[in-house]
This record gives C-alpha cells, structure tokens and sequence, in this order.
C-alpha cells in the first residue's frame, strides 16, 4: 500500500455550528455521477441545474446501436457518440456492491433484469429511477450542451450552453448564465485512447477501439486481435470467439514469452504485446508468435476530455492525469467554486460518486472546510511524488482501485457521514477473488450468500 496515496488525517474541518452558505451551482452530465451530486447539493440547499446533452439522464449506461464514423474515435470532427456500451454488457460487479450508499440496487417491480450481475439496461432503469425517486427531473436540462465554461472576475462561472436536437430553424440557440460554482461530471468513458504499434501506418488491416464496438457479428470468420487485459478485452474477446475464425489478445500484463490458449476456446490465444506490425498484414506479439489479422480492436482505455473547460491553464490534463487536484476533485487555486466528480477508476463508481457529491456540497455551503492552498498543494506534490518513487506513471493517478475504500471513508467523516459498509468491502472482494477463479462464470457461480443475506439485512432501513 502507499501511504501517502491514502488520504491523510488533516485539521478538523467539520465546524460545530457552521454558517451555511446556499449557492447556485451548475452540473455538467445527468450520468451516475450528475444525478447524486444533484441530489446532494439539493439536500445542502444549493440552487442547482443539471445541463445534460443527452435526451434522458443515464449517461454512459445508455446504450446507443449507433457507432461513430471513425472507428478509432480520433478524428475532431466526428459525430460524437457518448456511450462505449457493447448489446452484451453485463456489469462486473454484484448489483448490493454497485448501488447508491441509502438507495438499493435491488430488484424492483419495473425490474426486467433480476440477476445479481444485471445487463446495462438494468442499470439505466436504475438511474432513472433514482432521478424519479427524489424528484431530481426538474432540475435537468436535456439537450442542453455546454459548450464553454469559464471563471469570471468576481470568482463566479460563466456557463454558455446551447440547445442540441431540437432547432427547427436549424440555428444555434445560445444561452449565457452565470453561477455561484460548477460541477463537472461528463463522464470519461467517450475519448479512446490508443495503443502505439510500431509499424502500424503499413499494415493493411482495419483498426477499431472498443468504443466503436456493440455486436459481434461484423467479425465473422476473422482474424481479430485485441489489445488489453481489463473488462472489456475479456468480455469483448468472448463475444467475438463465438463469431470469428480466430480471436488473439495481446495484453501489457502478460509476461514477455507468454502464449496460452485460453481455456474452454479453440480459437482464442493470450500473447504478449504486440512488437510490430507489417505490410502483409501480419503481427508479431512479443511472445514471437504472430498472426495475419484482419482487425485490430484497441480495449485500452479513454482520456478525460473537457472540451467546454476554460481555466487559463490552471487545470491542464497531461498523461491523463487531470490537476492539480486535491483529492481527484478541487483544483486548489479554483476551490470551492470548481470541483470534478467521478474521475477516480478501478472502484465502485456510484457510492464513491455519492461521497464526492456530499463533501462538494459541504464544502460549498461552509458545513465543511477545505485545507488552505498551500496544504492542498503540498498533498497533491506527495501524492505525485510517492507515485514517481514507486514507479507509477503520471496515467494512474486517478486510478485508486488499492485504497479506493480507505478514500471513501475519509470523505464520509469529513462530511460527517457513515463509513461504507463492511459487508459491501467484503463482497467487493469476493467478487474480486471469484473473477480470478471462475473468470467464465463469476457473475452466475458465487459463494457469498452470507454477505448478501447482511446486505438484505443492511437495505430494510430503506426499503
């Protein structure tokens, strides 16, 4: 564990009789992250409006068959389409882990989708339940872009935003409004980020990130290579193994010299990364095997992109790593008026989420105070400098899967809240320990009844 990844203990900053200061804010994205902050800034008293570009709130969990015209997704011009959501997308994760910290995920009247690991449409009624449920709807604006956000003299927003979708002139319509304090939660599952292949500017075949990617029927009977070793290469791999002549995923992870046939497949190899790319169209893997492929498919991951964010420099994105930002979510020169929800990967997305929202909406009312700018700089040069003695490059900073829950229980005392449940730690791991052993079947073979029986036990208060 680094120690200094951990958030550390620092002078009290819950005051006991504190002057609360109502704002208005601004949220950027009706996704997971949009909706709780919404939620929980409403709770503190802050005026807020969710601009959303979408027609319905959901964000990332909304599938759209619809792919976009660069299948890399590189190209500035495309069409941008937000969703990286694949027809067979099931979560990896129980649906008692994923849910709202005191808003189950639990299988409803509306529910279609009963299983412990639902498919993604379970999860968007979810969402939009949660919206309904506290009465979040009219606070939205559905295709409503933002299309820059910028600070002002006197330390307020200036959000320009512009109806998408429904222009009956076909004319830009712009709106120009100002507020108390933004919250950015666009999400950052839309920009692909590529693998570098030496040669591949030669190489005949066709290239596509899994963003571009929903069924697998397109890759019948080729020869398709993968690169990546997290979810998506393995669920994506499986997919396309039942349609295409050979399936082979090259991965980081794998050891210099490794080629397996994976197990229970006739046509699908793990290799070692890929070492170059040729003109006859064939590559060859680390490992010094090769293969003549018809399609490389890149399951490497996204950039955060903030297109609409004028900050004069002061918040930058280099090597994927958004900063400075003390704690994944105050850029200290910008704090409190500017903060980010949901940026921190490899963790349970919506409590981490709903945490985030809660000690935003603290902080901005004056319940909860930050360190000053000195004492945030200084954890965010050792946060960096631990990472750099340890090896770990600039791209991981938002990746805090080793400490994920020591972090959120840091940010419930803070705002004066629970700690995340044990129960939910527990499965979280067993889930974990489950995928290693059973990675075919760990969403429909489990053995942890007895936390699922706590956690039932844990919902009654809410239910």
């Amino acid at each position: 564990m680094l120690s200094s990844l951990i958030p550390r203990s620092l002078p009290p900053s819950v005051p006991s009789s504190p002057p609360r200061t109502l704002r208005s804010v601004a949220i950027i994205g009706a996704g997971a992250a949009g909706l709780a902050a919404a939620r929980e800034l409403r709770r503190e008293g802050h005026g807020v409006v969710v601009f959303e570009r979408g027609a319905e709130v959901g964000g990332t969990w909304i599938y759209n068959p619809t792919v976009e015209s660069d299948p890399l997704g590189l190209d500035p011009e495309r069409h941008v389409t937000h969703s990286s959501l694949y027809a067979s997308l099931r979560t990896n994760l129980p649906r008692e882990v994923m849910g709202f910290l005191d808003y189950p995920f639990v299988v409803r009247k509306n529910s279609e989708d009963s299983r412990r690991f639902p498919g993604h449409r379970e999860v968007l009624r979810y969402l939009k339940d949660f919206a309904r449920d506290f009465d979040l709807c009219g606070m939205i604006r559905l295709e409503t872009e933002v299309v820059r956000l910028a600070i002002e003299g006197d330390g307020r927003w200036s959000v320009r935003s512009r109806k998408v979708g429904k222009d009956l002139d076909g004319g830009d319509h712009y709106e120009e409004e100002i507020y108390d304090g933004v919250v950015v939660c666009n999400g950052h599952y839309t920009e692909p980020r590529i693998a570098y292949i030496p040669g591949i500017d030669a190489w005949p075949g066709q290239q596509i990130h899994s963003h571009n990617y929903r069924v697998p029927c397109p890759f019948y009977d080729q020869v398709v290579v993968l690169i990546g070793s997290a979810a998506s290469a393995h669920d994506i791999s499986r997919d396309i193994a039942g349609v295409a002549k050979e399936v082979h995923v090259a991965a980081r992870s794998a050891p210099a010299g490794t080629l397996v046939k994976q197990p229970g497949y006739d046509n699908m190899w793990l290799h070692s990364m890929i070492e170059s790319a040729h003109e006859d169209g064939t590559l060859v893997f680390q490992d010094g095997s090769s293969a003549h492929a018809d399609v490389i498919m890149h399951c490497t991951g996204y950039k955060y992109h903030f297109p609409f964010l004028d900050t004069k420099g002061i918040v930058t994105v280099d090597d994927n790593c958004v900063g400075p930002l003390y704690k994944h979510i105050f850029p200290p020169k910008l704090a409190p008026g500017l903060s980010f929800i949901g940026l921190p990967w490899k963790v349970v997305p919506f409590p981490l989420c709903e945490l985030q929202s809660k000690w935003v909406a603290g902080v901005l009312s004056g319940r909860v105070t930050l360190p000053t700018q000195i004492e945030m700089m200084e954890d965010i040069k050792a946060l960096h400098s631990e990472m750099e003695v340890n090896g770990l490059p600039k791209r991981y900073v938002h990746n805090i899967g080793n400490y994920q829950f020591e972090y959120d229980d840091w940010l419930a005392t803070e705002c004066g809240y629970s700690a995340v449940e044990e129960w939910r730690k527990f499965m979280y791991s067993e889930c974990g320990k489950n995928k290693i052993a059973r990675p075919e079947s760990y969403r429909d073979d489990w053995n942890d009844d007895h936390l699922v029986a706590q956690a039932m036990e844990d919902f009654k208060k809410f239910l």
